[in-house]
């Protein structure tokens, strides 16, 4: 991600903190958005995380990404939806009605906010699909762990998702993902301390891991 879209987002989150909306509490696995659901709301998550899935006529489920505290999601270029949204665990989201964005006083704010928000969708959405198809399955699993580490921070990294939302977004099986974790991890690359819980063993090979 470029360093003028992060100074942006930065500011973007800042703003949004005064924008009028509602801040509302989903469960786990509570539907915030349903696809092709109309586009009159923008997301944004305070707490918790919250994942985009899609499920294909044939019944396939494609896993659009994960949004995590600071995050805003939900913006389309048409009028409905293409994924819809649930969270992943206890979540607060902010929620902002687009006619009342249009009407705030602040305008170059609410701009920024949106233009940030769009910019970073497509530029992980970029990502996303260059990952899909260049890399092997352990350097997907990698760059999975090694991205997730840089959007929490901290020294420990929760893996809200299971298994399943891994392989569903990596495009493999459960099966595979479980042999890379196990892979990664005899590497020293990764360190599980519990079933969810996860911290970078060396930074620095990770990271030419997930360059590569």
């Amino acid at each position: 991600m470029t360093a003028q879209i992060v100074t942006f987002a930065r500011a973007a989150q800042a703003d949004a903190r005064s924008f009028p909306g509602a801040t509302i509490a989903y469960g786990p696995g509570e539907e915030i958005y349903a696809q092709a659901e109309e586009t009159d709301l923008i997301y944004r998550v305070t707490s918790g995380a919250v994942r985009t899935t899609r499920l294909d006529s044939d019944g396939r489920r494609q896993i659009g990404d994960f949004y995590y505290a600071g995050d805003f999601f939900g913006l389309e270029a048409g009028p409905e939806h293409r994924f819809s949204a649930e969270a992943l665990c206890e979540s607060q989201v902010q929620v902002f009605k687009r006619t009342t964005l249009a009407m705030a006083d602040d305008t170059a704010g609410v701009e920024r906010t949106i233009w940030t928000a769009t910019a970073r969708e497509l530029e992980r959405t970029r990502e996303h699909l260059m990952m899909l198809g260049r890399k092997t399955a352990r350097e997907k699993v990698a760059s999975f762990l090694h991205d997730l580490a840089d959007r929490q921070g901290g020294e420990v990294q929760t893996l809200v998702m299971g298994r399943q939302d891994m392989a569903d977004y990596l495009g493999l099986t459960i099966e595979t993902v479980s042999r890379m974790l196990t892979q990664l991890q005899a590497e020293g690359l990764v360190t599980f301390t519990g079933c969810r819980q996860f911290r970078i063993g060396n930074r620095q090979a990770m990271t030419r891991l997930v360059a590569a």
